[in-house]
């Protein structure tokens, strides 16, 4: 039986432009991304804020996907909307609109059920609200945390601290040069080590993600694709990827951890292909485990 995964995150309505068209008030947000990504692999506990206008039709998918959604609190008022522009280069992005609206007041609470979770993920919320979820935990067997530059600038002692507690990172490459002061990689990589995570994994986009523990690099590219179309939620999908895959073999171990990133990056790859989560929405295991193969073909350098 696959250990749980419980993830604090946003929950929005997401309206999207890119090169291949325009996506209005679709699913979104890190911890919706997270969910649906993991719960490929193991069961997911969800905690969020919605606002009354939530459909039901949402409910009903997250449901479905087997997702538990009794820490999804619904609060009088609108749910968390963002709008964005992609350019013709996926990496470079603006931000036109961002609507905070229930998810401004959003002091996460765990169900008792919650509480007992095996793995946990902190997405990009306050630091000293990732640090209230911590402390409201029993002995989960790893707890990985997502971060951004605004908190790294307007909260750097709380998310030292927050760091220090955490088994594992999972950031960009940009935060991992303000986060350590550091102009290379693999200083930087090592300095945040030092802050107290065991694990760290820096998210390169395009260019794939790199793992680094204490005496341990692991490289691995993003797949190959010939058509993207919605860069949007990838990062959040590669980290559910990687925590249901450890949540499913139940350990978190070197040997654990590059599998679940190669897992990580092909749920994120199939993200991509279409706006939203409408990929993942028609997404099989089976085309998981075909991607994966492909994956293992591709970066396989014995004869």
């Amino acid at each position: 039986m696959s250990d749980s995964v419980c993830v604090v995150g946003s929950v929005a309505f997401d309206t999207i432009e890119t090169p291949d068209g325009r996506a209005d008030d679709v699913l979104g947000g890190a911890s919706t991304y997270f969910s649906v990504a993991a719960s490929f692999f193991a069961p997911v506990n969800l905690v969020g804020i919605v606002g009354t206008d939530f459909p039901d039709e949402e409910r009903r998918f997250l449901s479905q996907c087997g997702i538990n959604l009794e820490g999804l609190v619904e609060a009088e008022g609108r749910t968390f909307r963002w709008s964005g522009r992609y350019h013709e280069n996926m990496n470079v992005r603006d931000t036109l609109d961002t609507q905070l609206n229930v998810f401004e007041h959003f002091a996460p609470e765990l169900p008792e059920s919650y509480r007992s979770s095996e793995l946990v993920f902190l997405g990009n919320i306050q630091p000293a609200l990732q640090s209230n979820v911590l402390s409201q935990l029993e002995k989960p067997k790893c707890v990985g945390a997502d971060t951004m530059n605004y908190w790294i600038e307007q909260s750097p002692d709380e998310l030292r601290r927050l760091i220090s507690r955490v088994d594992l990172l999972s950031i960009n490459d940009s935060e991992v040069f303000q986060l350590s002061g550091e102009s290379n990689i693999v200083r930087a990589a090592r300095k945040i080590l030092d802050m107290g995570p065991r694990h760290l994994i820096v998210k390169r986009g395009e260019y794939g993600a790199l793992y680094f523990s204490s005496g341990e690099i692991f490289a691995v590219p993003a797949f190959p694709l010939e058509d993207v179309v919605d860069p949007t939620g990838a990062g959040d999908s590669f980290a559910g990827g990687v925590f249901g895959s450890l949540a499913e073999t139940g350990t978190v171990d070197s040997r654990s951890l590059r599998r679940a990133i190669v897992y990580g990056s092909v749920v994120a790859s199939f993200t991509v292909e279409h706006f939203g989560l409408n990929r993942l929405k028609a997404l099989t295991r089976e085309e998981i485990e075909e991607r994966f193969g492909q994956f293992m073909s591709l970066t396989d350098f014995h004869s």
